[in-house]
This record gives structure tokens, sequence and C-alpha cells, in this order.
């Protein structure tokens, strides 16, 4: 029974699956004309194509950093290679001036910045042998190096390359008065200065030590200094003035500390404040420690440009502060006396700071009031009493010459006379 059953079995399944094969067969050309099963087909076709193979994967492509101006050898691979290679720079045939060498070695004469690229070497079917990028530049040099110290506790020192080496580079910088008390200066590689936070390293010297390394090489640079010298405050912040109600020729000017000068009783600071006429050439001059002044003197009705910078008060050595934007203030005016109308005129250079010093009146904290209104006139008086004793003096002069020169002729003409009468008639 069993048997049977078994062989029953079989014989179902082998004609089952005759059917399913007719079946098949007579599907089967159908899907092969279905545009689905050709485009599978052809992806399936382009994935297997040979040149996806071309590349060998022992042969990764790699980096090499070489001088500018100098001869530099690429090799087509690890291994020396005897067939004739074709080489190619960013995907073309075109090269700089080169040479190629029997074993398939390519050498560059005397590189330019235009040859920097990747390179790539083929055999003459094609085949990608090898692949290199070049990077061309020049080892580091000498820096130049320059410090800030804006407070007491923070220190800035900043670089210029001095070679331009068009190489990334990496920089270390340390900075010590003596060596036992060497620290590390915190490095921003992007903006090439590093800072230094601390409130124990001041000494009366200090060196600065900043190392630049690239592919090519490295070099150290050493700045020496004294930090007290270098001592610059940040410019005063807030700068603003007001008139004084009731009085004329009276401004109150305040400003606040830099945010970035600690501890204000500790470390107190010397202001000096500017201020003058708009449009006057001439600058008045206080020097004050408090962030406060009046000034008495200004000219009425005028608007007035005030600015101010800060030094160290202790440190007498130290730098002053930029001066602060001009800022303009109007003294107070009677409403009840009608004045004619002004048109303020703003120059072009308004808020532009200027380090050339000009003329300027220095004047104490607390001045006396003094009228210069009538400056103009007492000079123009004295250059007119000048010039009249100058014409006075100059008339006296020639009438003297002319009476010194008249004198002989007289006495030569009296001797004549007197010959004359003398004479026998």
């Amino acid at each position: 029974m069993t048997a049977g059953f078994s062989n029953h079995t079989a014989s179902g399944s082998v004609a089952s699956l005759r059917v399913s094969s007719s079946r098949i067969s007579f599907k089967m050309p159908g899907l092969l004309s279905s545009p689905v099963f050709l485009t599978f087909i052809c992806f399936f076709s382009w994935s297997l194509h040979p040149s996806g193979a071309r590349t060998q994967p022992n042969e990764a492509s790699d980096v090499k950093y070489e001088p500018l101006d100098s001869n530099v050898t690429l090799a087509c691979g690890n291994s020396q290679i005897r067939l004739p290679v074709v080489w190619h720079l960013n995907n073309s045939s075109v090269l700089p001036w080169h040479k190629v060498t029997s074993d398939g070695r390519l050498v560059l004469l005397n590189v330019a910045q235009s040859a920097q690229g990747d390179y790539s070497c083929y055999d003459n079917s094609g085949l990608l042998l090898h692949s290199v990028r070049l990077r061309l530049g020049y080892p580091p040099g000498e820096l130049k190096i320059s410090c800030q110290v804006p407070n007491y506790t923070h220190v800035r020192c900043s670089w210029i390359e001095s070679v331009k080496t068009f190489l990334p580079a990496n920089y270390s910088a340390f900075i010590w008065g003596n060596v036992k008390n060497r620290l590390p200066c915190v490095v921003n590689v992007t903006s090439k200065h590093c800072d230094v936070n601390t409130e124990t390293f001041w000494q009366t010297h200090h060196t600065l030590e900043v190392n630049e390394t690239n592919a090519l090489g490295s070099w150290t640079t050493y700045s020496r200094f004294r930090l007290h010298d270098l001592l610059k405050p940040n410019p005063p912040e807030s700068l603003r003035a007001k008139a004084q109600e009731g009085f004329p020729k009276k401004l109150m000017v305040s400003w606040n500390y830099p945010s970035s000068w600690p501890n204000h009783s500790g470390f107190p600071l010397l202001f000096q404040m500017r201020y003058r006429p708009l449009g006057s050439e001439y600058w008045s001059e206080i020097c004050s420690e408090d962030s406060e002044v009046e000034i008495f003197d200004a000219l009425a009705g005028h608007a007035h440009q005030v600015m101010v910078r800060a030094r160290d008060e202790v440190n007498s050595g130290s730098q002053w502060s930029e001066w602060t934007h001009i800022i303009l203030v109007k003294p107070w005016e009677d409403p009840s006396i009608p004045g004619p109308e002004e048109t303020v005129e703003f120059p072009d250079d308004l808020f532009t700071f200027s380090t050339k010093p000009e003329t300027s009146t220095t004047k104490s904290h607390n001045p006396n009031p003094e009228d210069e209104g009538n400056l103009g006139l007492v000079i123009l008086l004295v250059l007119f009493s000048v010039f009249i004793l100058t014409t006075i003096l100059s008339l006296v002069l020639v009438v003297w010459v002319r009476r010194r020169r008249k004198e002989p002729a007289t006495k030569q003409e009296l001797t004549s006379m007197v010959k004359m009468k003398s004479m026998p008639i």
C-alpha cells in the first residue's frame, strides 16, 4: 500500500511538473518581449560591464606633497611597470612640462602652481593602473608676531606668514616669563592667533614660541617682549553727552569702562576727552580719572564733536586706547530767544577715526570759564597795528635816505660859491 501510494505520488508530481513546464514554455516568449524585463536585463548587463573592474583595488589613490619650483616624480603604482603607460591630469591628456621614463614614471620639470591636481596612469588598453593627487607649496618660514594686551589678565598674539606656503598648517604656541612657568597659548588656526588668560604670569620680560608645521616641514619662531609696555585697553563704551538746561555753554559728557577691563577699583583708568565745535580745526582736551566730565566753555548755539580714550593710570608706560566713535551734541538754547536757522552739515569722515594728531588745547578737569568769542577780532587788530607801524617806519626811512643824499650836494655848492667870491674881478 505504501509503495503504491509513493509511486502514484511520484508519477503525479512528474505529471504536474510537465504541465508546469508546458505552461512556462508557452509564457516565456511573452515575458521576454516585456519592456520591464528588457530594462532589467540592460541594467544588469551594465552593472557587470568590464569597465567596472578596470580599477585595481590594491592601487588606491593617495596624496603627494612636493615643493614648488622643483622636479617632481610620480610613479605609476608600487610595482615597476615596463609596458608603455599614458598619464592624464584631471582627466585630460594635456600635461605640464614633463617626461615619461621607461618604467612608466612621470617626471614634472620645475613645477608651478598650475601643475597641481589629480594624476592618473593607464595602460594601452585604457585600464587604470594608479592615481595620485599632487599638492604643491613651500615649507614654513619665519612668522611676524604681534601681541595685544587689553587688560592685566589677557594676552592675544597673532602672526602673519612671511612665506606663503599654499599648504594647510598646524600651529602650537607657548608663552613664558621663565622656563618653569611655561604656559600653553590656545591657538585659533583660522584667525592665526592664540590667547592666554591668567593672572600669574606678569614678569619683566616674556617669550612667545609659535611652531608652524605642514607636510613639507616645520619652523619655530620666538618673540620676546614686555607685557607692561604692550598694555592697551579697549576704547571706553557707551559714550554719551547731553546739554545742561539753562546753561548755553555747558555740556555733560559720560561713558563706561571697557567691558574687557576687570575690577575697576583695583585697576583704575585715566581718560582723555576731546571736543570741538563742528567745523573747527582745533580740539580742546580734558583729562580725568572719572567717567563723567562737564564742559564749561562750549560755543553757544553750535553742535560739538566729542570723543574719548583711556589708559592704565598706574602703569605710565602703557598705551592709550583707540578713540571712541565721535558723537554730536548741541548746548542748551533758550527757546524764548529766536535765532537764525542753522543747517548742520555732517562731513563724510564724521565717524572715521584718525590717528593723526591735530592741534589741541589741553585743559584741566575743572577749567575757569573764558570767553573766546573775540579772539578773531583781537588777532585782526594786532595785525592791523603791525601793518600801520611798518608803513610809518618805511616812510621815515625813505625821508632819511633822501636827506643824506642831498647833504653832499649842498656842501659842494657852498664851496663853489665861496671860491667864486674870492676871485678878483
